[in-house]
């Protein structure tokens, strides 16, 4: 299906009003990659809230500032939640559409005080730029341009801000899921791949704690008497990394291992960290029986293997409406002069846990940037005006699109 003369014009008019901002914009990202705002950080990430929160205000947006309860010893920064009501009810076809994007970054505090932004050439460099200032940045910018080009076809813009993705989320992952449920698309804000891929789909976490017991005996004068629970480990080690490849895309690593506690103890006890990672959930399911099924049979007689499951990040699992959410996405990059392609990726974000409640979801689409988490991160300040104008035709395309 071509795309119709009117939407055209419209993401070109967003286009020329996103050029417009490009110095607005980098003036207010070197306001946001000046405060530190590390995950462990809370009162660096509420400054970021503070100046987000301002922003959201001035376009017209209503916002919830949540104070997140603490996770163990771990004090979250705040979470914001926006909304803003827009010209077309559900009931009359509009939809309600979350974008998502984090206020934290991985790095410690003094960081933007060594590392300020730094702009070379048409590259911005600067802790957090990427990921996610330069996105959250985007995903404002395209808000305040669909407000001035007077485009409210739809039920409701709901915009995330959370303070604790880059440790998984473990504060705001509730509120995540209870916003996310209310939504019918959800749009990730982390910024494009280097290629300027979006992403369409992202792997989910499975982490596992093994343990297992064996009996302990003088390994020089009656081993015989002992169960050596480093062998039955080592043993389970070599089924469980003989699984990769067993499913497409589906990984398995055994990250840590502790065994025993003398040379001359036979090894009573020993535990293993380990891994999944699945584009589906059903291969999540799939990896699991496995891993119970090799604990079931230890090799060594004595021995017993526990299985534990830790936590599960759910899948960004690719869907045939995240696929017709390209498709749209796709049409209005190319009325503005972009090629536009997608990727799955083995990484996880907010996206998962908006995905993991039902929501289609696409990620990825702040402008172009890379080098995530390191000194080099940067950002294509080329990029920005086409990516902004894209989100916001993006949104304005799904304020009226067919549900899921």
């Amino acid at each position: 299906m071509s795309a119709p003369p009117r939407r055209r014009e419209r993401a070109a008019d967003l286009l020329d009003l996103a050029r417009g901002r490009r110095a607005g914009y980098l003036e207010d990202l070197r306001e946001l990659v000046a405060i530190d705002s590390g995950s462990y950080d809370p009162d660096g990430v509420n400054q970021v809230a503070d100046w987000v929160q301002e922003r959201l205000l001035r376009t017209g947006f209503t916002v919830e500032r949540v104070s997140l309860p603490a996770v163990g010893t771990f004090q979250a920064g705040d979470a914001l939640v926006a909304r803003k009501r827009g010209g077309l009810p559900s009931a009359e076809g509009g939809r309600r559409i979350l974008l998502a994007g984090h206020m934290d970054t991985v790095f410690d505090r003094g960081t933007a005080q060594e590392r300020p932004l730094t702009v070379h050439g048409s590259t911005a460099h600067g802790p957090g730029v990427s990921d996610d200032k330069g996105g959250l940045l985007a995903g404002l910018t395209a808000l305040d341009i669909l407000d001035e080009h007077g485009l409210t076809a739809y039920d409701e813009l709901i915009l995330l801000a959370t303070p604790d993705e880059e440790i998984g989320s473990p504060a705001s992952r509730p509120l995540i899921e209870r916003i996310a449920r209310d939504a019918h698309y959800g749009l990730g804000l982390e910024c494009a791949r280097e290629n300027g891929d979006l992403v369409i789909g992202r792997k989910g976490v499975a982490d596992f704690h093994i343990t297992v017991t064996g009996r302990a005996a003088h390994a020089g004068i009656e081993p015989e008497r002992g169960a050596n629970a480093a062998l039955s480990a080592a043993h389970l080690i070599v089924e469980l990394q003989a699984l990769n490849g067993r499913w497409d895309g589906v990984t398995v690593n055994v990250g840590t291992i502790r065994a025993g506690s003398r040379a001359n103890i036979v090894c009573a006890d020993a535990e293993l960290r380990v891994e999944v990672r699945a584009a589906t959930t059903a291969d999540v399911r799939h990896v699991r029986r496995a891993i119970q099924e090799a604990a079931a049979h230890p090799a060594v007689p004595g021995t017993a293997i526990r299985v534990e499951q830790l936590d599960l990040c759910p899948p960004m699992e690719v869907t045939d409406t995240s696929r017709r959410m390209l498709d749209l996405a796709r049409r209005a990059a190319r009325s503005i002069g972009v090629t536009l392609g997608a990727a799955t990726t083995g990484g996880v974000g907010d996206a998962n846990l908006i995905a993991g409640t039902g929501v289609p979801t696409l990620d990825g689409l702040g402008p172009v940037g890379g080098a995530d988490h390191t000194p080099q991160e940067w950002l294509d300040l080329t990029s920005v005006p086409q990516r902004v104008a894209l989100l916001a035709a993006l949104v304005a395309e799904l304020g009226s699109a067919t549900p899921r």
